[in-house]
């Protein structure tokens, strides 16, 4: 894998494609267009998937409550998907169960959630990972002790899939890489470069660790910048009024399972408003989202807030009477934008959760191709889409290349899936893992890694194996391990304490301190692998350090 420096360099040259974004759907769009065949560029201000594709459910499904809406192509559309990603991710994308418990006078009567189950089943062609089950007051006793019974009517218990959604965008982008894609990360686009007709050709970028610019030129540039997108639209042309987006901010918190205790995925309607939202097992711990509320400010600022973490305790308190959660309960939290389509001839009255999940693609007079909405279920689509836009671009400018190929990413998988088992079988790769490390790493640190990163587990094994210092683990108790901090760095472009703490092992989420006490670990390990000085070390540090302050800043 190229070194980000090494990506950097690339930039110099001239592209079919430049893509400004790397969350899921601009990564998604780069792997669809390098395996095409074309050249492509994608750049990222941030580290990938460091905004609303590293803050989601972390939820691969069909969205049954937009069947309600009555939006059934939307539907279909989201199952179909999440069976193509449980075959090129079967490492991240795992099915887990959703319990949906309707209680004595609600306005969802069983036999119509019951119905809607069916419904739901048959739009994934009965393709889902199981089919629903109706379960009783006493079997849901049984099933899932901690959920409220008095009043309770019965459960149907039905499957989607859980992700790490930060990883899903990574190994997207890394899949592109590996088809020629050059993808910067910590760039940041400056400007658009323009012909003398007005038409967008290519952009300024600034390397934001050096403040070195580079003019990267492209036939066609593509703005995929989630919460960002009418900012980047505004750097070509004025916006017109209210811009693209109605951007809606989602929150969750995260607490010990012991504390929450669900086996499954709980799905919840807030005794106040009614909104829908879940409490979700995460091995150890339980997490709890989303909140739906308007938001006007920076994307870079969002961050959760007491209202927020009140809204969320609220509702447990609603479904798990016996398991009373408080504030000191939260270890972490994170807080992400939707970049939800505004309504078109609607005015800001309309509620929150009513704005469209559909995405939109939109050309814009100076050639700028911009992709908005959507969600992360349906990325894959949506990039083969991009694409289809880009290369008819390409045709009317006689740019494009000879020999163009047909988009395989909906049957090509991701890298850690490469050799995966055909059973789908975690423990088996993970023996693997363990065997690989030699007895340098424990049963627990295997099954993560096989877990974490698929088949390339058993390549980080074997660094711990080569040299025992990197099987240490990071935080005492936990199987996260130095050697990952080598390979996010050699392998998976990270640049920052950040960008490992979050987003290549998460111990940003789980760890009871948010990775405070290992965070100067990873910092003296980076600094030796890229060459830091000390005040890069310190600056890198207290990077991270303030991420974990803005998480707990909802304690006041």
């Amino acid at each position: 894998m190229p070194t980000r420096s090494e990506m950097l360099a690339r930039l110099d040259g001239e592209f079919d494609v430049l893509v400004v974004g790397g969350g899921v759907t601009g990564c998604g769009i780069a792997r669809d267009a390098a395996r095409r065949g074309l050249s492509v560029a994608l750049v990222e201000m941030n580290d990938l998937a460091s905004g609303t594709s590293s803050r989601s459910s972390k939820l691969v499904h069909g969205g049954l409550r937009y069947l309600e809406h009555y939006e059934f192509s939307l539907v279909f559309e989201a199952v179909s998907e999440r069976r193509i990603l449980m075959d090129i991710a079967p490492h991240l994308v795992n099915p887990l169960g959703f319990l949906f418990p309707v209680y004595e006078g609600s306005r969802r009567k069983l036999w119509l959630v019951n119905a809607g189950m069916w419904l739901y089943d048959g739009l994934s062609l009965f393709r889902s990972p199981k089919l629903h089950k109706k379960l009783s007051p006493s079997e849901v006793a049984k099933v899932e002790p901690a959920v409220k019974r008095e009043k309770l009517a019965g459960a149907p218990l039905y499957y989607d899939c859980s992700t790490d959604d930060a990883r899903l965008t990574l190994e997207t982008a890394l899949d592109a890489a590996k088809a020629g894609a050059a993808v910067a990360t910590w760039c940041r686009v400056k400007s658009f470069v323009k012909t003398s007709e007005g038409r967008v050709e290519g952009a300024v970028v600034e390397d934001v660790h050096t403040g070195e610019l580079k003019e990267v030129r492209a036939s066609v540039v593509i703005n995929a910048t989630g919460p960002w997108t009418d900012r980047t639209v505004a750097m070509s042309k004025p916006l017109a009024s209210g811009g693209l987006l109605r951007p809606t901010k989602g929150v969750h918190i995260v607490v010990e399972h012991d504390k929450l205790p669900v086996e499954n995925a709980v799905v919840c309607f807030h005794p106040n408003d009614g909104r829908v939202l879940f409490a979700i097992p995460w091995g150890d711990r339980t997490y709890i989202g989303t909140t739906d509320t308007d938001y006007e400010g920076d994307p870079s600022d969002v961050a959760a807030d007491g209202d927020d973490v009140a809204y969320l305790i609220d509702a447990c308190a609603a479904y798990f009477p016996n398991h009373p959660l408080v504030g000191e309960d939260v270890i972490a939290t994170w807080a992400g934008l939707r970049p939800l389509m505004a309504p078109i001839g609607k005015t800001g009255d309309v509620d929150e959760s009513s704005v469209s999940r559909e995405h939109q693609i939109v050309v814009g007079q100076d050639g700028l191709i911009t992709i908005a909405g959507g969600k992360l279920t349906t990325y894959r689509l949506m990039a083969a889409e991009v694409v289809e836009t880009a290369v008819k671009l390409l045709r009317l400018s006689d740019a494009l290349p000879d020999m163009l190929k047909a988009s395989d990413t909906g049957t090509e998988p991701l890298p850690g899936a490469v050799g995966w088992p055909e059973d789908d079988d975690h423990a088996k790769v993970g023996a693997q893992v363990l065997e690989a490390g030699g007895g340098t790493i424990g049963e627990d640190t295997a099954q993560y890694l096989a877990n974490t990163y698929g088949m390339r587990g058993v390549d980080i094994a074997r660094m711990a194996a080569a040299d025992k210092a990197l099987s240490e683990r990071l935080v005492p108790g936990r199987p996260e391990i130095l050697a990952q901090v080598d390979w996010a760095v050699r392998e998976e472009l990270a640049a920052t304490v950040t960008d490992v703490l979050v987003r290549r092992t998460q111990l940003y989420y789980r760890d009871h301190d948010q990775g405070l006490q290992a965070a100067p670990v990873v910092a003296a390990r980076m600094a030796r692998l890229l060459d830091w000085d000390a005040d890069t070390e310190t600056v890198r540090l207290s990077d991270y350090r303030a991420e974990v302050a803005r998480s707990r800043a909802w304690r006041g």
